[in-house]
Formats: C-alpha cells, structure tokens, sequence
C-alpha cells in the first residue's frame, strides 16, 4: 500500500479558554479572603497596578460588561488587545480604576483598632502549666521531665507520646518520668497530663468528688453503659442503690473530658458576608459588600511613560504594554465577578422571595439551572459564583449554597425543600421529651403530621448531618 501526502480543508468549531478567561473563571469561585490575597499578589507582580487611597477615590467611568461563562467566547479577546490603539485608551480611561464592582464604592473602611486591641496575646495551656512548674518544687531533673512532658501535650491536655521516648530524650529512668508526669497531673486545670479519658476522669473525680468507689468504678469500667444511660444495669452490677448511682451519674456527667478546652487559642474565623439583602419599605434591595476588597487603577507614572515615545526602547514598551493589558484585564474580570455575584443573587432573591419575608419554613426546592436559565448562564458558572460566598439576610447570614436544595415530597403531593425539612426534624426534636426520646421512625411519623412523606433512612441521615445524636445517646435523666 502507497503512503502518500494529501492536503485538505475542513470547518470546525473549537473552544480557546484564553489565559484571560481562565483568570476571569478563577476569580469567580474565590472567596473575600482569597480574592484579596490574589489582588494583592497580583500589585507585587505588575508595577501598573496600584491601589487608590481614600483621597484619591472616583466614581468608575461607566464601562461594557460581557456575561462570559464557560463556554461562552468573550467579545474582547487576547487578540484585540494586540492591535489596541495605546494612546486613545489611556486618553479614554485616565482615571481607569477597580472600586468595589459595577455599583460603585462600598461603605467607608473600619479605623485601624487600637493597640490594645493588636498586641494582647492569650495564654496558652504550655504557658499555663510552665507557671506552675516554676512555682513548684521540682529538682533540676524534674523540671527538665516536666518541660518535655507539658511540651509533649496535645491541644485537649493529654500526653500521647511515649513515656519511654521521654525518658530517652531526658536522659532519665521511665520511673523518674511517671513521677514527674504524676507531680504535673496535680496541677490545673483538673485532669491534665492524663494518658487517656479513663485516666482524665478519674483525676477530675479524685479532685472533685474525692474517693468515691462508685464513681471510680463507673469510670472504669461502665463508660459505655454510662455512654448508653443504661443505668439500672451499673446499679445491678455494682450492687449499689439507685440513688447513689445517680449521684455518681451527675458528677462524672460535670467533668471536663477536654481540660485543655478553655485554653485553645486557635482564632475564631468570623463569616464577612460578600453580599447583603436589605428590606426596604416592601421591597428588598441586594448591595455588594466592597468593603477591605482594594480599589484598584492604572499607575499615573506608567500611562506617562507610555505615552512619552521617544525615551524608552522598544523592549520597555513592549514591557509595558504586556503589563497593562494584564492590568486593565484583571480591572474588567473584577468587574465582572462582583456584577454576576450581583445578578446571581438577584435571581436567588426571585426564586427565594418567601423565605427572605418569613423564614426557612418557606424555602424553595431550587437547583443551578434555575438560576442559569432565568439569567442566562451556564450552571457551572453559577456554581462558582456561589462557592465560597456568604450573604447577609434578614432571616441571618447563609452560604450562598443555602438555597440550592433537593426536594422531598409532601402527602399532598407537592415538594418542600430539603433544608425546610431538617429545620422541621430540629423542631420535632426541640419538643421531645427528655427522659424518652423519639426514635426515627417516630420521628418520621411525627413529620406525616406535618404532611412530610419521608423515609427514616432519611431521617437518619439529615440528623447524622445536623450533629444530632441517636436517641439512646439523647436520654437524660436517670
């Protein structure tokens, strides 16, 4: 058979995701704190950005927004940035600037906190516990074995590392580091320094509650039917009358498992919502949070040295014009994102009318492509638009994703949303009583009453995801 070379013509059709789409797609899924620390990467990177003061600060020039989901070409392209006229753009855009998205700036910045409030630092559980080996009397080995010892606990207060591998480290006995570790245990908070919970327990018991054989015993060796409240069954086996286990019950139930808890110093991260809906009058009004995110514009000194042809080389202009069209793209992209934040939320706002008036008993079965069809994007834009991203309500603050629930059927034969069925579980729950818990199956006729038609496999699941215990783990009381 011959091999022979042929020449031929053929139409197709091909999607280019363009470096300056994929960074549009990006900033689209970032949160606030991700969205600025790319910002700010983006000013060390490109000497034509800079960041506007407060002084500085202009309404944005009125400009064209494009909807570029994947999938969806944009109409300015790497390729019209090549034959960009320079001069008429810098001379069109002399105050081109990124202040807080298509509606304009956001509310003024918070004032710096006081010193006060930057310098105080927490005191740790080590630091804690290093105060009182100071103040104890330990010899010079004994303060060594202690150090390694409060050094080697974990947040929660225990110790998990092996008594061997500490006399080793300290060049000690395994006897002299047990009785270092026994000294440390004597300190505060109660039931630090313990191996595991059986050991914490009976330290806080020794302290609290003093030799108490029935509570010791119960510690010991009846946690699980401690854990399943199958008290009668302690009762029997320890020969000991009610009333005493009971007692016993209530001071172990007020001992602190974790006695490292009050001293965990890891930072509270607080949710800064992206976006807020307000009501109005009978109206609600969508506002974009801009507010820290950094106001950003063209350099003044770069637009100069643009324009001014005959002291650069072609190299420096070259340069320069890379770098500002990266920084006029990343100005527009910013746009963009905080505009389909925008128009996202407006449509949730449609679709979710009633449960912004009263409430999460009136939320909606809804998924991403009733938002993308009524505004005209694709799902998986809408999916990063609300990744990551919170909004403030008068119902209280919700991850955007909140709203895009499944749906489970009604007896009637309608459909209610996921989320409005676990509050109701919850509800359910609230009003159960104490000493005899619901089960799920109970549970799921308790919601026929309420016209749910649900499974209690179901049940299970949503109050597994709630954090909501078994009902043999519910029972109080003895």
């Amino acid at each position: 058979m011959a091999i022979e070379l042929k020449q031929s013509v053929r139409l197709s059709q091909q999607l280019v995701m363009t470096p300056q789409l994929q960074q549009a797609i990006k900033l689209l899924q970032l949160s606030r704190l991700e969205l600025t620390e790319a910002i700010n990467q983006e000013m060390l990177e490109n000497p034509v950005l800079e960041e506007l003061s407060e002084m500085e600060f202009e309404p944005v020039p009125e400009t064209r927004h494009t909807d570029e989901a994947e999938g969806e070409k944009p109409k300015e392209t790497e390729d019209s940035y090549e034959t960009l006229d320079w001069d008429k753009f810098l001379d069109d855009y002399e105050d081109l600037q990124y202040a807080g998205g298509h509606t304009g700036g956001g509310p003024d910045r918070d004032e710096m906190p006081s010193i006060e409030n930057t310098t105080s630092q927490p005191v740790t559980l080590t630091d804690h516990l290093i105060w009182q080996l100071k103040l104890s009397y330990f010899t010079f080995e004994e303060e060594k074995i202690g150090r390694l010892i409060i050094g080697n606990l974990n947040d929660d207060g225990y110790i998990l590392t092996d008594l061997d591998q500490i006399a080793q480290e300290a060049g000690a006995t395994r006897a002299q580091v047990e009785a270092a570790l026994a000294k440390v245990q004597t300190f505060d908070p109660a039931g630090v320094g313990a191996r595991d919970l059986k050991e914490c327990l009976l330290l806080q018991a020794k302290q609290f509650g003093g030799a108490d054989p029935v509570v010791e015993a119960i510690i010991r060796d009846h946690l699980h039917q401690l854990e399943t409240k199958d008290y009668r069954l302690i009762a029997r086996v320890l020969k000991a009358p009610m009333p005493r286990v009971r007692d016993a019950v209530k001071l172990i139930q007020s001992l602190e498992p974790k006695p490292g808890r009050p001293f965990f110093t890891d930072r509270t991260d607080y949710i800064t919502p992206d976006i807020f809906v307000y009501k109005v009058a009978d109206d609600f009004v969508v506002v974009l949070n801009e507010d820290g995110l950094p106001r950003l514009r063209v350099s003044p000194y770069y637009r100069r040295l643009l324009k001014d042809k005959g002291k650069d080389t072609e190299m420096t202009r070259e340069y320069i014009q890379d770098k500002l069209r990266s920084a006029v793209w990343l100005i527009r992209s910013l746009h963009q994102r905080q505009r389909t934040i925008y128009r996202v939320m407006e449509s949730i706002l449609k679709h979710q009318h009633d449960f912004f008036e009263r409430g999460i008993g009136l939320l909606k079965p809804m998924v991403l492509r009733d938002v993308a069809v009524d505004i005209q994007m694709h799902e998986s834009t809408v999916s990063r638009v609300t990744t990551n991203k919170y909004v403030y309500t008068p119902q209280g603050i919700f991850p955007m994703k909140f709203f895009f629930n499944s749906k489970i059927n009604t007896i009637e034969g309608g459909e209610v949303a996921s989320e409005m069925v676990k509050d109701r579980i919850r509800h359910i729950l609230e009003s159960e009583s104490q000493g005899k818990p619901l089960s799920d199956q109970e549970i799921v006729a308790k919601a026929r009453e309420f016209g749910i038609d649900i499974a209690r496999r179901t049940v299970t699941k949503y109050r597994e995801m709630m954090g909501i215990l078994s009902s043999t783990k519910r029972k109080r009381g003895v």
